[in-house]
């Protein structure tokens, strides 16, 4: 039973992928939506092809799509009250990471990665000529305050958190910012903070930007994605926040990097934020985590905590297999069950096995319901 399909940990996400395209099997091993944008955003994408110049728009991004976002924040429950000198428009998160930490790394600075971890972080650290120092999450996947604190020497940088996390789920609460800031509050340490599934918060459960830590906002580049908020990721359009003098320097390398972001989406993207209600999107997001989590239950896959955030849900694997690792597991399900997911040891540095896998449910409802079904008709 224990086969080996060819995976690849280093290319772990497009493999297991295409290893569900070659099986037939139902795909939830990436966050990639597999339903369509709202029809509004189609009209104003089109209404910017007769509107706009299609020139290059400023470093700092489309004014109009400024304003807008400054709005939309202002509107949150949790609400960042931001200037214009905060705000600025970037082609993706991962461009938004990269030069976050381009604009403040010297060689050999150390910067911690709390890990599970996506996998842009540390190539991104290493190509800006710096070094990861890889924290691991305790088994309940929260801070340990003491073990995170052991990390950070008088090389260390810059601190990576991402919340809502991928893949766990997990999120920080405003307790947690002040905690770090308290770490770091006397050294020169930045903060780079992926909050890309901001929206999604599930439960009663409510994002808290670290950005609104008015210490720790001095020393923070805050990410954000529309392409995870609108389902809409080929567009390409993200947006940063960070303080006026940090982001002055962000786009000293920005300019040399990609310069500004795709200028009829920016267009599109301010006139939607006019009309866009976060919370049908949220709602419609953890229908689906209900609906999978729901339908696992009636399998063997035990699911140990809710996903409190974001489109991932971990599931413990261990009730059906004690010997395979969770590569081998991911692969087994994957080809002979017809269901693709993705190892949480591919989340590490180390790669060490885990007794958890990934799955996503930002899919339709008829995918995920099919999915589920097949799952417990044949485990």
């Amino acid at each position: 039973m224990q086969k080996n399909y060819g995976f690849n940990d280093y290319t772990f996400f497009t493999e297991m992928s295409e290893l569900a395209s070659r099986y037939n099997s139902y795909d939830l091993s990436l966050g990639l939506p597999d339903f369509e944008i709202d029809p509004r955003l189609r009209y104003y994408l089109k209404e910017s092809a007769d509107i706009i110049s299609h020139s290059y728009e400023s470093l700092a991004g489309n004014s109009l799509l400024i304003d807008q976002i400054i709005k939309f924040n202002a509107n949150r429950k949790n609400s960042l009250q931001l200037k214009r000198e905060e705000v600025n428009i970037v082609p993706c998160s991962t461009f938004g990471l990269y030069t976050s930490l381009k604009s403040i790394l010297n060689n050999a600075d150390e910067v911690i990665v709390i890990q599970p971890s996506y996998y842009t972080y540390a190539p991104s650290i290493v190509l800006n000529g710096g070094i990861p120092v890889y924290y691991d999450l305790d088994f309940d996947f929260k801070i340990n305050w003491e073990k995170l604190k052991s990390c950070i020497t008088v090389k260390t940088k810059a601190i990576i958190v991402n919340s809502p996390q991928n893949p766990t789920g997990k999120m920080w609460s405003k307790d947690d910012w002040n905690q770090l800031y308290d770490l770091i509050k006397d050294q020169e340490i930045y903060l780079i903070s992926e909050e890309i599934y901001d929206i999604y918060c599930y439960d009663n459960h409510e994002h808290y930007s670290s950005f609104i830590h008015p210490e720790l906002k001095k020393r923070t580049f805050c990410i954000f994605s529309f392409g995870k908020m609108f389902h809409s990721t080929g567009w390409k359009v993200s947006y940063l926040l960070a303080d006026e003098d940090l982001l002055q320097n962000f786009r000293i390398h920005q300019q040399y990097i990609s310069y500004s972001s795709n200028s009829p989406c920016q267009y599109a993207i301010a006139k939607y934020l006019e009309v866009f209600d976060p919370t049908e999107n949220q709602n419609m997001m953890q229908r689906k985590r209900d609906i999978f989590n729901e339908m696992i239950s009636h399998t063997p896959l035990k699911v140990e905590d809710k996903s409190q955030g974001g489109f991932f849900q971990l599931v413990n694997f261990r009730e059906i297999n004690k010997t395979m690792t969770d590569v081998e597991f991911s692969q087994w399900l994957t080809v002979e069950k017809k269901v693709s997911c993705l190892p949480l040891s591919a989340f590490y540095h180390s790669k060490q096995d885990s007794d958890y896998i990934r799955f996503s449910f930002v899919k339709k409802d008829e995918v995920i319901i099919q999915a589920m079904e097949h799952l417990k008709n044949n485990l």
